[in-house]
């Protein structure tokens, strides 16, 4: 609100912001790093850390992809779903099927949930909404995705009725593509940094 813009309770005049321990936090990443420590999904060890880092911001890179998605132009909606399925199937889920293999704990750093292991599962299931099936090549991402779900947390959060957002409708995509005036090749024009990384 305004009031909150004035009063400097928005550091930068943005949303999310997060009240939580008497602080004001901002900043997407700063919360949830913030959270992920104060429960214990942040690592034992700054190797850890830094491990969970690197896997979150692959992630970041793949959930941004696709959450431009649904604001693609009619006509470019066939190409930008191919781009984003195989951006996932032949880059990022090969990552981590590696990751899983290699660290033999059935989680992706550690021999504990951790933050990365809570946004793989986040980026598969919003995958799975543009594609089922896509798993079909990677068992350990499949095995990954049961056994994580079941943890009883997450699996309360995954019930229909819970406070996760279910993906946009068209009222909302339309709402958003006049806010934000989307014109032809947008989705690659924003995905332009991403592409430039790999």
């Amino acid at each position: 609100s305004h009031c909150a813009f004035q009063g400097g309770t928005l550091m930068y005049e943005q949303v999310p912001m997060v009240e939580i321990d008497g602080m004001n936090l901002v900043q997407t990443r700063a919360i949830l790093r913030y959270i992920a420590a104060k429960y214990g999904l942040y690592g034992r060890s700054l190797e850890e850390q830094a491990w969970i880092d690197m896997y979150v911001e692959g992630l970041r890179d793949l959930s941004d992809m696709i959450m431009f998605f649904p604001l693609s132009l009619p006509e470019e909606k066939e190409m930008n779903l191919e781009y984003i399925l195989h951006r996932a199937t032949t880059r990022f889920f090969p990552a981590y099927e590696k990751a899983l293999r290699d660290n033999k704990q059935h989680f992706l750093v550690g021999n504990r949930l951790s933050w990365a292991d809570v946004q793989l599962l986040e980026v598969i299931l919003m995958v799975e909404e543009c594609k089922a099936g896509v798993l079909s090549g990677f068992p350990l991402l499949q095995d990954f995705k049961v056994r994580t779900s079941q943890i009883p947390t997450i699996k309360r959060f995954l019930q229909p009725g819970s406070q996760r957002k279910p993906p946009l409708d068209d009222e909302s995509i339309g709402t958003v593509k006049d806010i934000f005036k989307f014109e032809q090749g947008m989705f690659l024009k924003n995905m332009s940094t991403i592409v430039a990384e790999y």
